[in-house]
């Protein structure tokens, strides 16, 4: 059955979904990663694939950028095609002085100022958008077998990708850091634009959710990957995340 989004049918999509942002991303992990690859998917040039990893099928899905545009897409792949394990496979800036370009990212948690909990919960609470632990543990201990060190903690998600209405604005917390200052202080690693989604929604449908990242740049060293790079080489968190999607 189609949406209006993705020309799947039925069968076309794997209960294992990586999810990248960009669409040539995804094209790239499913030529380089998995076999037996066949494409479903090229509504708005958003791609998504299906092919086996180890025998076993995975689908990657391009989310598009942000909460409104990654929403859609993981609804339906939950609700319409049965996704049950969703890896968000993105980049990150790096805000905490210990990340450093290419590091790896895995949120444990994520913060976010986008309206999104709000809506759901009324603001009757404020409810903590966590990983699922089974997939958290997993991906840790696989990068463990892989050698690769990563970063295990807080991660901020935003609806700003140009955010400068803080320092603009004079916006300081009680003590007199800033926005950006008091969230390092409090342990957030790094910021991006789509997990507060992810962990939202496979909260709610009862699936497992995980988000990985690469630092792509790094806000206070000014620090930056070229988009070729983002889009073909940040292949460490594609290994993770793929070793612990099948299992």
């Amino acid at each position: 059955m189609a949406t209006p989004h993705n020309s799947a049918e039925i069968g076309d999509i794997a209960e294992r979904v990586l999810l990248p942002g960009d669409p040539l991303r995804a094209k790239f992990i499913a030529e380089n990663f998995l076999s037996d690859v066949k494409k479903y998917n090229e509504i708005r040039n958003v791609y998504g694939f299906t092919g086996k990893y180890k025998n076993i099928p995975v689908t990657v899905q391009a989310t598009g950028m942000g909460i409104p545009s990654f929403s859609i897409y993981v609804h339906e792949l939950i609700h319409v095609y049965g996704a049950k394990k969703l890896i968000r496979v993105g980049t990150c800036g790096g805000m905490h002085e210990k990340l450093k370009l290419r590091d790896v990212v895995i949120a444990q948690g994520t913060s976010t100022d986008s309206s999104i909990v709000r809506q759901v919960f009324g603001g009757a609470i404020s409810f903590s958008l966590l990983a699922d632990y089974e997939l958290l543990s997993k991906a840790v201990e696989n990068a463990k077998k892989l050698n690769i060190p990563v970063k295990v903690g807080n991660v901020f998600c935003t609806d700003y990708f140009y955010n400068d209405y803080c320092r603009e604005n004079g916006i300081f917390s009680s003590n007199g850091l800033t926005l950006d200052q008091k969230m390092i202080q409090h342990g957030i690693l790094a910021v991006e634009m789509e997990s507060a989604a992810l962990y939202m929604l496979a909260a709610a449908a009862n699936v497992q959710g995980l988000a990985l990242f690469t630092v792509s740049d790094h806000l206070g060293r000014g620090e930056e990957s070229p988009a070729e790079e983002r889009e073909k080489d940040f292949n460490e968190m594609i290994k993770i995340a793929l070793e612990t999607v099948i299992e």
